[in-house]
Parts: C-alpha cells; sequence; structure tokens
C-alpha cells in the first residue's frame, strides 16, 4: 500500500518546534514518546535541526510501540532508514524524513522514536525540540540503545528533543486538523503524561465517533507563542508556511493566539499591540491558509484577568483591546468558522474571567477539566 494505491501521508502527531539549549549530549541515545492521533500500518518519521549552528548526525534511530516508560513492545523496534540509509547527517536548518517502515498501530497510542547520536553535543549547542513537553521521554548512558527493548535510562526529560512529526499512511479521503497557537494549545499546566492537551480531547472526540473521515490532529502550540513578534520560538507570521501549512495531508487549521500579544510585550514599548494590530495578523493568516485549500477557523481569544502566571499582565486597555479582536473574530468573513473558546470557558458572573470549574488557578490557563471543555465544545461538523 503507498501513494500509488490512492493513500497519502497525513500527520498523526507533531509539536512546533523551538530552540532548546541546557541539554549536554555525548554519544548517547533519545528515546521520545508520542501519543498519535490516528493508526495506520505505514509510518514515517520527521527528525529536525531546525535550530541547529551545524549539521546534525543521527547514528541510528528506531520506531516501536511503546510498552511502560522507556520500554517497547515489539522486541528492537522497527529501525528507521534515510534515503536506505541507517545514518544521516541533516544540515544546519533543516530535517530528515524517514523512509516507510511497516508497523500496524491503533489509534491514540504511544509510539517511541529512538535516536542515537554519536556526537558530543554541548549544553550551548542549540538542539531543536520542545519545551516543555508535558510528557515524560527518555535520555541514555553513553552508547547506541536505539533497538533495546527496555532502554537503560540516565535522565529523564520534560522536553521533546529533535523528533518533531510521525506520519502514518492514510486513505485519500483522510484529513487532518492542525492546532495553532500559543501554551493554551501547547496544553501548559495539563497533568504530565496525560495527553489533555485540548488538541488530544479532540482526537479522542473524533476517532469516537461511528462514523465520518479520518482526521489526524496535530499540535503547533508553542508556550508564550504571539502573533507578531517572535518570543520563545518564532511568531504565528514567521512560522506558519512550516507548522501549518507544510503538514502532510491538513486540511484544516484552528487559530488560537492573541493573548499573548495582548498580555505581555516583553518590556518592549515597541511591541505593544492592539486589535488592529491583531486583525491584520490573523486575516493574513486566513489568507494563506486560503491559498493551499485549508479551511480556517479562528478560536476566540479567551480571558486572563487576575492571572497570577509570570507575575500577572492584566490591564483594562488591554481587555479592551481583547473584546474587539472577538468581536472581529465572531463576526468577521475572513475564517470559514469560529471555535467560541472563550464564551465555553467564562464565568457567566465575571465574564472577564474563567470560571474556577475550568481555571488551573493562574486565571490563564485552564486546567485539565478545562482543556476538555475547549475539545468538547467544539462542533465536528466544522470537519466534515
Amino acid at each position: 500500500m503507498d501513494e500509488r494505491d490512492g493513500n497519502h501521508w497525513v500527520g498523526t502527531w507533531t509539536t512546533a518546534p523551538v530552540p532548546v539549549d541546557g541539554i549536554t549530549l555525548a554519544g548517547q541515545t533519545l528515546r521520545m514518546i508520542s501519543r498519535i492521533s490516528i493508526g495506520g500500518s505505514r509510518i514515517r518519521v520527521r527528525i529536525s535541526n531546525a535550530y541547529g549552528a551545524r549539521g546534525l548526525t543521527v547514528g541510528a534511530a528506531r520506531l516501536g510501540l511503546r510498552s511502560h516508560g522507556a520500554a517497547i513492545v515489539d522486541g528492537p523496534g522497527r529501525p528507521l532508514t534515510f534515503n536506505g540509509s541507517p545514518s544521516a547527517t541533516i544540515p544546519a536548518g533543516a530535517l530528515v524524513v524517514s523512509d516507510p517502515v511497516d508497523l500496524d498501530v491503533a489509534p491514540l497510542v504511544d509510539l517511541a522514536v529512538s535516536v542515537y547520536l554519536p556526537d558530543e553535543l554541548p549544553g550551548n549547542f542549540p538542539l531543536t525540540g520542545h519545551d516543555p513537553a508535558h510528557q515524560t521521554n527518555y535520555i541514555s548512558p553513553a552508547g547506541d540503545f536505539a533497538s533495546a527493548t527496555e532502554m537503560p535510562v540516565q535522565q529523564e526529560t520534560e522536553v521533546f528533543l529533535l523528533v518533531t512529526g510521525i506520519e502514518v499512511l492514510a486513505p485519500r479521503e483522510a484529513g487532518g486538523i492542525v492546532a495553532f497557537g500559543d501554551s493554551l494549545t501547547e496544553g501548559n499546566i495539563s497533568q504530565l503524561d496525560a495527553n489533555n492537551r485540548w488538541p488530544d480531547q479532540l482526537a479522542r472526540r473524533l476517532a469516537a465517533r461511528p462514523s465520518g473521515r479520518p482526521l489526524g490532529v496535530v499540535n503547533q502550540g508553542t508556550g508564550g507563542g504571539r502573533m507578531l513578534h517572535d518570543g520563545r520560538g518564532d511568531s504565528g507570521l514567521r512560522r506558519f508556511d512550516r507548522d501549518v501549512l507544510a503538514q502532510p495531508g491538513a486540511t484544516h487549521v484552528v487559530v488560537l493566539l492573541g493573548v499573548n500579544d495582548l498580555r505581555n510585550s516583553q518590556g518592549k514599548a515597541d511591541e505593544i499591540v492592539t486589535a488592529e494590530d491583531l486583525i491584520g495578523g490573523l486575516h493574513q493568516l486566513a489568507l494563506r491558509a486560503h491559498a493551499v485549500g485549508f479551511t480556517a477557523i479562528a478560536g476566540t481569544v479567551m480571558t486572563w484577568e487576575n492571572e497570577t502566571f509570570n507575575g500577572g499582565h492584566y490591564t483594562p486597555e488591554a481587555e479592551a483591546e481583547r473584546q474587539a479582536l472577538n468581536t472581529w473574530i465572531r463576526d468577521n468573513s475572513a475564517f470559514d468558522a469560529v471555535i467560541d473558546f472563550e464564551a465555553a470557558l467564562r464565568d457567566p458572573d465575571r465574564p472577564t474571567r474563567t470560571l474556577p470549574r475550568w481555571d488551573s488557578g493562574d486565571h490563564l490557563h485552564p486546567n485539565d477539566l478545562g482543556y476538555r471543555h475547549m475539545a468538547d465544545s467544539i462542533d465536528l461538523a466544522l470537519f466534515g
């Protein structure tokens, strides 16, 4: 079964790449754990050196079904090759896509991708990954343990490293949803290893449907992410083509950005934005999505009055801009549909605050119930 049979590649898991510093590696093996959204029997993996300052050598890589911790269930797993070779050197700023491997996987299971890095990589070498991952991942002692069923663990980390995407070969009617946003999409404050981010919950709902087209769900949220300015990673406008439009098999994007632009100018007066600025950015994202045939869906920006996260950034002036932005999102014609996350989570008695039932306690991020409620508020008919 391949693309000649009318099938195509669809993303089943991603993490948005950002630069990761402070991790020292010396000839060790990574084992990254990924909860996929849709299943399949033919899989390939993306390994990224997007923020690397020089080429990155992959000495060996394998893919397996995770059983528990750093262990896999199918012996040594499947060897990953790159253009037929068991190793690859990824140029600075680039990525590699593995050759396909045969492995039957169901929806909503954990895969383990093992990557042996033979070179010494000092802590100031900028690795590509995602921090925080809200997922326990594993680093071995020195050595190639990519084929180990029970990989020895020297260090656990809550960071994704190098592995940024997993794809499955899916029927032609299958599509994909890219959740594009900030820490509210990334799932900050959600329970470690529980996969309670709202895109995870959406994937569960879609998998539980008795009928309907198969739809992968991939999470491209970045903590602190903003629409118009870089922060911990690139701005939304800068990374949209890479993180959304380039996702294989994707058909829909849900954009939830703007709260960090309004609440956090990083102490720079020239980075203070207005609703009009953000409307211009959203309009550009919709145009770019439509140009390649995506269905573009906007999420309303949620409340943050009385927030305590990072000292709090609420002002009445920023709140007025948020209200104006949400009015445009609800009433505009640039997007194909709207998901009213703000209405789903706000306190009806204090509409500038999150209902305590859904609040993590910092008055900015939802708790696990809140992330589930975000997904439950989505009309699945939006995705066909």
